[in-house]
């Protein structure tokens, strides 16, 4: 049976490729699919071949295909470019890289006509020129030629040896090795040598060699958990999952060899958060996103080995998409300097013209006139003052300072080996020291106007820790004691009735705890099952104990705090979630998940419940909640004062709310879900769309609050920062009197501060600080 979760989608944005990064391709090809019999359920197959059909128009829109264990596939003509007259070649990349700018034929001729570019590199050149006409030349060429091959020659050893890192780099990464499918089994290749529709095998704590579809892994539900420290910077791990169908039947080496399925997708691209695409296998079609694929770049954790197929290539991969091409860069201090020789130069040339113009005057008032002073040529007075116009230009050539430019370069040398050996700098718990990486922009470092940051994980320490909640309109958190009154001393909360509590949660409001176990409030019960149910949080178990993977940090927190309040999750399946819901395991059928993102705001998950109930559970923001509140909440005043409070104490805040749904209309929205989650254009679109159908008529059941603590030395260095000058702009999606309250906690807000909301910031033209908060 297929299952829902197979045809979901977690897009952000639009999923049609960036036409000025990576223009559709017009190649057009048919569809080929295996002829084998489907094994899935009528009903379902019917619904597949129903999208299938109302989506045939628009799949040449998808023009990217791969064909799983089938070169020849890529040779047919529809697959070739044209690189230069009638040459042609393959439109999907070999998997080598390439990220030096140099090679040793190119070498010679790019660095040169870079170097030229400096306005006094050129100068010396033309100068040299001149002083090889003995017409002209009042000097000898070499004393001109030495020092400019000197500068070139310090210049070009440095690029070199940069150049030269660069090209160990990409072999040392080009020459790494993998299992691949060659011949019917998986055999150790190098990365260069990997091709698109390659089914390759990864194991613990490898690289990803190029963009894979995941087939399957050694995890329950072939779940496959990653590190993107090297696309994103963030180390908090991340788990894919294959789809239904291939986890079951791809296990076995055999079965990878026989794969033929086929891919149609987009465009390659740079957008690292979004994979629109269908893989047609065994004549069904199953939708494609972010979710189910494998970046180049990422690192294989706490999985033993995953299979996956190429779809994207070398150059064709995301993270070369957003690489770009190595150039050279120039510094205000490289473009002051040219601005210097420009000027020096014009004014030589005024001086030259005026010695010349003077040379000519006395040619023809005295050198004519004297007999002594004849060198046996016969050259009228002005063109002798054309001449000596280029004699003057050469004799005066120290005017611009060719030494400048080396003096420049050994100081940017100097300046890196300072950086490297600057104890301040030097970061002990990590034993990190900083770290030159480049002689080329280091005085850029003093010239920085603006600094533009995130707050979440980069002045935040990205911990988030379960503060407060309010349920039903009452406020919990506060230091109370079991009758729900205040305490002058905080007491920790004792969860040792509970078998699965972290020892490392916090909490002090004995009421709360009372409230849960006497069983008294439904709407308690609802919540904290809302915040155990409604997540995309993985979990394994190691000595007993229960480990989550959350991709969000938010999620691991809220999850954890259902956990130490009684409602544990304990498992999931591609179609089902296990919960100990105080004490009482239960097992509910996913009928399907409305992803979050940064658009929607939210994220909602449709259950079965034992009793056959059908219900939606949503959390989100509050601007995106109340708005699709059912007219009838009585609480909803209440709520939005405590989340008023909330923010004023710079905590992160969520709303919850559900619904029931009948089973008519759930069968009725599950089938344009299905079609929607398999459209190969405008699929976010048609997904938002089929969302918005059923999250409506909300009940609210509260709302929680989640603590991110400042790092530490954030409010000192912005404070510094502010008094060199330089504008700091924060970006958060808090609430804006968490925003507020962040702006001061930091010391980037202050008492004289002119703070802007919205359609105010048009009016206000000149401001020492501009802070945002949506």
């Amino acid at each position: 049976m297929i299952s829902e979760r197979d045809s979901e989608t977690t897009f952000d944005e639009d999923s049609q490729p960036n036409d000025e990064v990576m223009p559709y391709s017009d190649d057009e090809t048919e569809d080929e699919l295996d002829s084998q019999q489907p094994a899935v359920e009528p009903g379902q197959n019917q619904i597949n071949r129903d999208a299938e059909e109302s989506q045939e128009p628009l799949k040449k829109d998808c023009s990217w295909q791969v064909k799983a264990n089938d070169q020849r596939f890529y040779e047919q003509p529809q697959f070739k470019r044209t690189v230069f007259l009638c040459f042609k070649k393959s439109k999907y990349a070999a998997n080598a890289i390439k990220t030096y700018k140099y090679n040793p034929i190119t070498f010679l001729p790019l660095n040169l006509f870079e170097q030229f570019k400096r306005a006094a590199n050129f100068y010396f050149l033309v100068l040299l020129i001149l002083q090889s006409i003995p017409q002209i030349t009042t000097l000898s060429w070499y004393t001109t030629l030495v020092p400019l091959l000197l500068v070139l020659g310090i210049t070009a050893v440095k690029d070199l040896v940069d150049d030269i890192a660069r090209h160990r780099m990409d072999n040392e990464v080009n020459n790494r090795t993998c299992e691949v499918i060659r011949d019917g089994r998986f055999k150790n290749t190098k990365w260069k040598d990997i091709k698109v529709g390659d089914i390759i095998r990864l194991k613990k704590n490898t690289f990803v060699p190029a963009d894979i579809l995941l087939l399957s892994s050694s995890e329950p539900n072939s779940l496959c958990y990653v590190e993107t420290a090297e696309l994103d910077g963030e180390t908090n791990l991340k788990f894919k999952m294959a789809l239904e169908v291939t986890h079951r039947y791809l296990q076995e080496e055999s079965a990878m060899a026989d794969f033929n399925g086929l891919i149609e997708c987009e465009e390659p691209n740079n957008r690292l958060d979004k994979f629109a695409g269908t893989l047609f296998w065994r004549n069904m079609s199953y939708s494609l996103d972010a979710d189910k694929i494998l970046l180049r770049g990422c690192k294989i954790r706490n999985t033993d080995f995953c299979h996956g197929v190429v779809i994207f290539a070398g150059a064709d991969t995301k993270i070369m998409k957003n690489s770009g091409k190595t150039r050279f860069k120039r510094t205000k201090i490289d473009s002051l300097m040219n601005y210097m020789v420009y000027t020096i130069f014009v004014v030589l040339i005024l001086l030259s013209a005026g010695l010349a113009i003077g040379h000519t005057y006395w040619e023809q008032q005295i050198g004519n006139l004297s007999w002594y002073l004849y060198d046996a040529q016969d050259f009228s007075p002005p063109y002798r003052g054309f001449l000596n116009f280029w004699g003057y230009i050469i004799v005066l050539n120290t005017m611009v300072p060719i030494s400048l430019y080396v003096s420049v370069e050994v100081i940017r040398l100097g300046q890196s080996y300072f950086i490297n050996w600057d104890l301040q700098m030097y970061y002990p718990e990590k034993d990190t020291a900083a770290k030159a990486r480049t002689t080329t922009l280091n005085e850029q470092l003093g010239q920085i106007h603006y600094i533009f940051s995130d707050k979440t994980g980069t002045l935040t320490q990205n911990i988030m820790t379960f503060k407060k909640c309010c349920i039903n309109g009452q406020r919990y958190g506060d230091c109370r004691d079991g009758a729900g009154q205040l305490q002058s001393h905080p007491e920790q909360v004792d969860f040792s009735w509970n078998m699965y509590a972290d020892g490392k949660f916090s909490f002090y409001d004995h009421y709360l705890i009372e409230q849960i176990k006497s069983g008294k409030e439904p709407e308690i019960q609802k919540f904290f099952f809302l915040l155990a149910i409604c997540h995309t949080v993985m979990v394994d178990t190691s000595d007993g104990q229960l480990n989550y993977q959350a991709a969000s940090p938010d999620e691991g927190a809220l999850v954890t705090a259902a956990r130490n309040f009684g409602y544990v999750f304990l498992s999931r399946t591609q179609n089902t979630i296990t919960i100990s819901e105080m004490g009482i395991e239960r097992t509910y059928d996913v009928l399907a998940i409305l992803d979050f993102n940064s658009d929607r705001k939210r994220m909602s998950v449709i259950v079965r419940e034992s009793g056959g109930n059908i219900r939606l559970y949503c959390k989100g923001a509050d601007t995106v909640i109340y708005e699709r509140l059912h007219p009838r909440n009585l609480k909803r005043e209440a709520t939005e004062e405590a989340l008023d409070i909330f923010a004023n104490e710079t905590l992160r805040t969520l709303c919850l709310c559900y619904r029931d749904i009948s089973h008519d209309e759930f069968e009725a929205w599950n089938k344009k879900f299905v079609e929607a989650s398999v459209a190969t254009t405008n699929r976010d679109e048609a997904l938002d769309k089929v969302y918005e159908d059923v999250e409506k008529n909300l009940i609210l059941l509260g709302a929680t609050a989640i603590e991110d603590k400042l790092q530490d030395g954030v409010p000192e260095t912005i404070s510094r920062l502010s008094k060199a000058d330089i504008k700091i702009w924060v970006l958060t999606g808090d609430k804006k009197e968490t925003a507020e309250n962040i702006g001061f906690s930091c010391e980037l807000l202050t008492d004289e501060t002119t703070i802007c909301y919205g359609e105010d910031t048009r009016q206000v033209k000149s401001t020492e600080h501009f802070f945002c908060g949506n």
